[in-house]
């Protein structure tokens, strides 16, 4: 199983990022706890701070036919269209993820113009919520 993990702007910043919200631990160092956890599930990490190189890998993830995106657009969540489209395009099941509890915050965070093409939706649980959208995935598929 082909799984990937794609973080968009601001997170290559985790573990130094407002730490109350976002926490202590890095995202390398994270990816690499779960992938010697699930050593069944090849895990395939990206993170850009630019729209156009997150849905360039978007479409990439279709022509190696993954078998399922696990995506934290950051801000473009609230502001593309673009990537929204993109994942309508490759039609591969996506879990939407949040660090933070989106709908606590700021009024703009609770519009999410990706999550209407995802099969559903993690917020609010931390680095955690990446391991219950793999977990998905893996129930998924047996």
């Amino acid at each position: 199983m082909n799984i990937a993990i794609i973080n968009g702007p601001n997170l290559n910043l985790l573990g130094t990022r407002e730490p109350d919200i976002y926490g202590n631990t890095d995202f390398g160092t994270y990816s690499e706890q779960l992938s010697a956890k699930y050593t069944n599930v090849q895990l395939h990490y990206f993170q850009s701070n630019v729209e156009g190189e997150l849905i360039n890998y978007l479409h990439e993830c279709f022509n190696k036919k993954f078998d399922g995106i696990i995506l934290n657009a950051g801000a473009y969540t609230h502001t593309s269209i673009a990537i929204a489209d993109a994942l309508s395009a490759i039609q591969i099941p996506a879990v939407e993820v949040h660090i933070s509890n989106i709908m606590a915050r700021e009024e703009f965070r609770k519009t999410s113009f990706i999550a209407s093409k995802c099969v559903g939706s993690i917020s609010g649980l931390g680095l955690a919520g990446y391991e219950l959208a793999l977990q998905y995935f893996i129930q998924k598929a047996n």
